[in-house]
């Protein structure tokens, strides 16, 4: 398959179709490489042909080096950024977690099954994981942390952080 041939949004290259190993061995980034990163984070659906001319490499570069960071798990993926109000989750929340110790993956997992959550991290500091959550409305995230959250075995206490207003940084460029 040609470099405008690609499969995906843009004229971007499938995702690979297995995870990436850990134990791969990393390779470094050049300014070459963290250029398509920049542009990629902020336009997921630029195309090769688009990112080459703005980077000043190749079509067939910019596709084996996305390729390339694609494989690396450098990439892992490409994702809209939703505006959560609009969208009819007009309550959003971090919640901090204290969980029994060594449970982090089994909660974590459990915690992914939930509606509304969009990012979890497991922290260092007073608390253990740190989740964001999107919500239609206060009662739905009260039922989310009260009713869904407390009663996964191994949480011991959550605090709720509402926000009131967001902003994603989309890199410079």
């Amino acid at each position: 398959m040609g470099a405008e041939q690609m499969a995906g949004p843009g004229g971007r290259p499938p995702l690979p179709a297995q995870a990436v190993q850990p134990a791969q061995a990393e390779r470094g980034l050049d300014r070459v490489d963290r250029s398509i990163l920049r542009l990629l984070q902020q336009d997921g659906r630029a195309s090769v042909r688009s990112v080459a001319e703005r980077v000043h490499v190749s079509r067939a570069n910019a596709y084996a080096r996305i390729a390339r960071m694609m494989e690396d798990g450098v990439i892992r993926g490409f994702t809209a950024r939703v505006d959560h109000e609009r969208a009819g989750q007009s309550a959003s929340a971090y919640v901090t977690l204290k969980i029994v110790q060594n449970s982090w993956r089994s909660v974590r997992d459990q915690l992914l099954e939930l509606p509304g959550v969009a990012h979890i991290a497991l922290v260092g500091g007073e608390f253990d994981v740190l989740m964001l959550v999107h919500t239609a409305d206060n009662r739905a995230l009260r039922e989310l942390v009260l009713g869904s959250v407390q009663s996964i075995p191994g949480v011991l206490s959550t605090q709720t952080l509402l926000v009131f207003e967001e902003t994603d940084r989309v890199p410079p460029t």
